[in-house]
């Protein structure tokens, strides 16, 4: 049920407190905006955070190669994932051709004054957003909607099912549906989803992290020699455990570089306080011996190029959930995680079938197998070239969803 819009003001604000909202855009999250819609066919896309956002960022270029005239309003609901869009839009060339907003919150009048001012010929969201006012909003008006990459784990599949007139109701709003697998397809159509289609998972097709060049050849030199351990992605919690893990290896490993990179880089300050370590966003270089705190937004394809062995975060505490390992399978990295990645389980599994994925129990499960790998160059080497085999994907799925969301507004690609 949602929050009275009161509430909702008053969380806004704590949110803001806490560096979790930008304070002059908080407008947006009330579905206020003065700025002009632009005129021609507008399409919404809707991603939760910086992972649903990546998945996204190939269709938005497919987009705009198969209808030079088209607007994309892109909208998401964290910092950190308005931060990348701001560094990745321009790189593409479609800063001018996709418009980043924060989403109005699920309240009926926030989302009222959303949709009529930026009155969008079609709709798609990506993977489990299912927002019961914005989905509402959008039939009242005509709006049609897609769930793009659609998600239905066995969690929520058991939570909707407890509620199958909601289910349906809610499900039966989208006029497409493109599941990510067979198993997300069979748990949507029994909640009553129609129009349900499986075309691949987009994530799979999603481009290689980015790296400034000059950047990594500076790294390179300055690393030179060294073993280097990423902890990308940390949650609160992680980086005591990492520290354990890091004095575990230091003590075999001479010189050996634990690089620290935090989900939410706001952390970063607080980190390097509390683990006595330098900080990247205080322009500190990287320490001869011990652990350096990566906290800047956009450069963790930077740090996946760097590392032997990398651990993905959000994972080693419970309930956790995991964070994205096809982003160190592409560029060919060692990849441990913890036990807890219910969020990512087919990536995690695919990787493990392929023997390109190690999940450690604990910390001295972590510490073991990275030191393993740090003293072994050619398990190194075969092991990260079996993950970018693994996530090798077709980039049919990038385009077909292109198109359906082009022929939900009645559009014609150009190309």
């Amino acid at each position: 049920m949602t929050l009275a819009a009161p509430a909702l003001r008053l969380m806004l604000r704590v949110r803001v407190a806490r560096g979790m909202e930008i304070a002059d855009r908080v407008p947006e999250r009330r579905g206020i905006d003065h700025t002009r819609r632009p005129n021609g066919p507008l399409l919404w896309l809707h991603a939760a955070s910086v992972g649903e956002v990546m998945s996204l960022l190939p269709v938005l270029d497919a987009l705009a190669t198969l209808t030079p005239g088209m607007t994309t309003l892109m909208t998401s609901g964290t910092v950190t994932s308005a931060r990348l869009l701001e560094q990745r839009l321009p790189q593409m060339g479609l800063a001018r051709r996709v418009l980043h907003r924060f989403v109005p919150l699920d309240v009926p009048a926030w989302v009222a004054r959303f949709l009529d001012h930026w009155r969008p010929d079609a709709a798609g969201f990506v993977e489990s957003e299912l927002w019961p006012n914005i989905l509402m909003g959008c039939q009242v008006r005509g709006i049609p909607a897609m769930l793009i990459n659609a998600r239905m784990s066995e969690r929520s599949f058991n939570s909707w099912s407890r509620f199958p007139g909601a289910s349906r109701f809610v499900l039966g709003g989208f006029a497409r549906i493109h599941a990510r697998s067979e198993v997300d397809a069979a748990r949507l159509r029994a909640l009553g989803a129609r129009q349900v289609e499986m075309i691949g998972d987009l994530k799979l097709a999603a481009p290689v992290l980015p790296a400034d060049p000059a950047i990594l050849r500076h790294m390179e030199t300055r690393f030179h020699g060294r073993p280097v351990f990423l902890a990308a992605s940390t949650h609160p919690g992680e980086e005591n455990l990492i520290r354990v893990v890091h004095e575990t290896l230091s003590a075999h490993h001479s010189g050996l570089l634990t690089i620290i990179a935090p989900r939410h880089p706001e952390r970063g300050p607080e980190l390097s306080q509390a683990l006595r370590a330098p900080s990247r966003q205080r322009g500190e270089a990287p320490p001869d011996k011990g652990i350096w705190i990566a906290d800047t937004l956009g450069e963790l394809g930077l740090w996946y190029r760097l590392c032997q062995v990398a651990f993905v975060g959000r994972s080693l505490i419970a309930p956790g959930g995991g964070q994205n390992p096809l982003e160190p399978a592409r560029l060919g990295c060692v990849i441990a995680t913890g036990p807890h990645t219910s969020n990512f389980t087919e990536h995690v599994a695919l990787l493990r079938e392929a023997g390109a994925l190690e999940v450690t129990a604990d910390v001295p499960a972590l510490a073991t197998f990275t030191g393993t790998m740090l003293s072994d160059p050619e398990a190194r080497a075969r092991m990260g070239e079996r993950a970018k085999e693994a996530v090798k994907a077709s980039g049919t799925v990038t385009d077909a969803t292109a198109r359906a969301l082009l022929e939900l507004m009645g559009e014609t690609a150009v190309a």
